[in-house]
């Protein structure tokens, strides 16, 4: 599929972006994995002709993370307990800082594209790389690994380390594509 050069300008209200967890240890049952979707992040999106020249940026606000959904578990996540993960992202492992994308090399085609680049997270910048498919369906959906220790971030550790967040952490976006630049 082909579609107009230009910029395109993303955000919640075109799409998720979202951050899917998981757990270990053992204690591990006791936990969840959680679904935590970006509520504030905006991302630009400039294809061109060529895909050397399209590029890709993302900022996210890293106190928006808000829990969606929480499977496994002895019991149910209620709203306290997801108050307490808000607050624990905040405070203790993203910490309020800036989280932001910038792609330094892209490759592929207009349908798929092969995306490499820097992400800052927690004061800390490293590359990523992860590919973007745009369906026919005009939806941009991408999913990169991030190991929160590359980042200098310390995993999330409770009951004395026996129930942990798991390292890799899944952040995935998809949304929809303005019609037109």
């Amino acid at each position: 599929m082909s579609f107009q050069t230009g910029t395109y300008r993303l955000g919640p209200d075109d799409g998720t972006l979202s951050v899917r967890t998981g757990r270990k240890g053992a204690a591990a049952k006791a936990g969840h994995d959680l679904l935590i979707h970006v509520t504030a992040w905006q991302a630009t999106l400039r294809l061109a002709e060529d895909p050397a020249d399209t590029s890709i940026e993302l900022e996210a606000d890293a106190t928006s993370l808000r829990v969606r959904e929480g499977t496994g578990g002895m019991q149910s996540l209620g709203d306290d307990d997801k108050a307490n993960i808000h607050t624990t992202i905040d405070d203790e492992v993203l910490k309020r800082q800036a989280i932001a994308f910038r792609s330094t090399q892209v490759t592929g085609t207009d349908a798929r594209l092969s995306v490499q680049g820097e992400l800052t997270l927690a004061g800390t910048t490293r590359p990523l790389a992860f590919d973007l498919a745009v369906g026919d369906d005009r939806r941009l959906r991408a999913v990169a690994v991030v190991k929160q220790s590359d980042w200098g971030i310390k995993p999330y550790s409770t009951l004395f380390g026996a129930l942990k967040v798991a390292d890799d952490v899944t952040v995935e976006i998809d949304a929809g594509l303005p019609q037109s630049p």
